[in-house]
C-alpha cells in the first residue's frame, strides 16, 4: 500500500511515534510518506491507499494543525483505510474515567472535522521534562504525583509500548 503518515506534536513524542510507524510500515513493504500536519494543506490524497494520523492530547484537545488537516481532507480521508493514533499520558493508565474521556475527545474530533477514522487506538505518550518550561514542568510533576508516579524533573519518562504499537500496525496494515 501507499500510506500517508501525518502527525502533529508539541514536545516531540508524537513525532517519534509517527516516525516509528512510518519506519515499521516501510519495513513491512509499504511505500510511506511522513508529513507534519502543518505542511499538508495542498496534499493530494488520491495517490494514497491508506493514512495514519497522530496527534497528542493537551488540555482535552489535539493540536489545531491536525484538526485543520483532517477538516480540509475529510472527504479524501473518509475514502481511505485510516488509523487515528491519539497520544496521551492518560492512555498509559487504567483510570476508566480518563480512558472514556480520551474516547470522547476522539469522537468529538471526528464530529468537528467530518473525518471518521476507520480505527482509533489510544497510545501512551511520555513525560518530556527536557522540553517543558518551568511552569509546565511544575504542572506535569503535580500530575505525576497525583497518579503516584515518581518522576525526576530533568529526566524524560516514556510510556509508549513499542511492541504493542508494532503489533497494532501489523494488524491494521494486514
Amino acid at each position: 500500500m501507499n500510506i500517508l503518515v501525518v502527525y502533529a506534536t508539541t514536545e516531540g513524542q508524537t513525532r517519534r511515534i509517527a516516525r516509528f510507524c512510518a519506519d515499521h510500515l516501510h519495513g513491512a513493504g509499504h511505500t510511506v510518506e511522513l508529513l507534519p500536519a502543518a505542511e499538508g494543506a495542498e496534499l493530494d490524497l488520491a495517490r494514497f491507499e491508506a493514512a495514519v494520523l497522530l496527534a497528542s492530547v493537551h488540555a482535552g484537545r489535539y493540536q489545531p494543525e491536525i484538526g485543520t488537516f483532517a477538516s480540509a481532507h475529510a472527504k479524501g480521508l473518509n475514502r481511505l483505510r485510516t488509523l487515528f493514533l491519539p497520544v496521551s499520558l492518560a492512555a498509559a493508565g487504567d483510570d476508566a474515567d480518563e480512558l472514556a474521556d480520551l474516547d470522547r475527545i476522539a469522537t468529538d474530533f471526528a464530529a468537528e472535522t467530518g473525518w471518521t477514522p476507520g480505527r482509533v487506538e489510544q497510545v501512551a505518550g511520555a513525560f518530556r521534562f527536557t522540553q517543558y518550561d518551568f511552569f509546565k514542568s511544575w504542572a506535569m510533576r503535580w500530575i505525576a504525583a497525583r497518579k503516584g508516579e515518581d518522576v525526576t524533573p530533568n529526566e524524560d519518562r516514556e510510556y509508549t509500548d513499542w511492541s504493542a504499537l508494532r503489533a497494532l500496525l501489523a494488524d491494521w496494515a494486514g
